[in-house]
């Protein structure tokens, strides 16, 4: 996230960029999607308990009352089907220990599984907890999700199917949650938060110099999509010629072997070398480079992300 603000707050200082598992959908649209997972989780896990999701008071107690509600509602059916509800509108993957397989796509209790474990370590902390520092820092609470559609969200989401097949198999009725999410009061923003985490930092998609993004599939601190979210800027801001972006199918944030990240590294040095990618940035190239490294196994694979949910860039001036 540093280094794609850097490269477009002062361009001139830096020559090429190498982005890794980064939050490149931008702070609004992250700590939003956050706020969506944590707003479903409440809603229909919750109602009643005393868990803040935003203008938090005490974040470890309230850290530690959404680790407990979430190991109670792992423990049945019904739980894990509304869990995997929450996880959709966040798009967390179902797959959490990097060096394991991914879970085939319709083993739908399994990928849930993986998505607690992901809830457990360290996304709630993140959510119930470290969002408090943010709201410290931005003068108040910078997520909303006034006019947001809970059914729209799921019907974008890849998790989808695994949310339908949980939630008939847990005989629970998926259309009286949607209504009663529709139904549930909404979240408003106070617009200086918004303002400061626009600064710090949603992207405006113009590069002015190569950049090579690089993620791992099955990232669930930080999804795939982002990576969606900021080629979507590039491509509108017309500058899609200086980007080329590489995925890892592995499970885990940041989970790169040497190999790779090197691999990864020397692609980039090429581009600024001869002034063309050519086609060292494809899984093969950057596979191939890796092994003639002698620095460990690599994962480079074609990939095409879902669409990030949130969206909110600096082409957005609206809540």
């Amino acid at each position: 996230m540093i280094t794609a603000g850097l490269i477009q707050r002062d361009p001139r200082r830096f020559t090429a960029a190498l982005p890794m598992c980064g939050v490149l959908a931008g702070g609004v649209g992250t700590w939003n999607a956050g706020l969506d997972g944590e707003f479903v989780f409440k809603t229909l896990v919750a109602p009643s308990a005393p868990l803040q999701l935003v203008d938090i008071a005490n974040p470890g107690a309230n850290a530690g009352l959404a680790l407990q509600l979430l190991t109670a509602a792992q423990a049945t059916p019904q739980g894990r089907a509304r869990l995997a509800l929450a996880a959709a509108v966040g798009d967390t993957p179902g797959w959490f220990q990097p060096g394991t397989p991914e879970p085939p796509a319709r083993d739908f209790a399994d990928r849930e599984r993986n998505q607690f474990l992901w809830d457990q370590n360290p996304d709630f902390f993140f959510l119930f907890a470290l969002r408090r520092e943010l709201e410290l820092r931005a003068g108040g609470n910078p997520s909303w999700n006034t006019g947001v559609s809970y059914r729209e969200q799921l019907e974008r989401s890849a998790n989808r199917d695994e949310v339908r097949a949980l939630y008939r198999g847990a005989g629970l009725d998926l259309e009286a949650d949607l209504r009663a999410l529709a139904a549930a009061p909404r979240i408003a923003a106070s617009p200086a938060a918004v303002d400061y985490l626009r600064r710090f930092i949603v992207y405006d998609g113009r590069l002015h110099q190569p950049v090579l993004t690089v993620h791992t599939t099955g990232d669930g601190l930080v999804p795939n999509q982002n990576e969606q979210a900021y080629a979507s800027v590039v491509r509108a801001a017309g500058d899609e010629r200086l980007l080329r972006q590489a995925f890892v199918g592995r499970a885990g944030h940041c989970s790169f072997t040497p190999g790779e990240l090197v691999a990864a590294f020397r692609a980039l040095v090429h581009r600024l070398d001869t002034g063309r990618w050519d086609d060292r940035t494809t899984p093969a190239a950057l596979n191939a480079a890796a092994a003639s490294l002698g620095l460990g196994p690599s994962a480079f694979v074609r990939f095409e992300p879902t669409r990030f949910l949130r969206p909110f860039d600096a082409r957005r001036d609206d809540e």
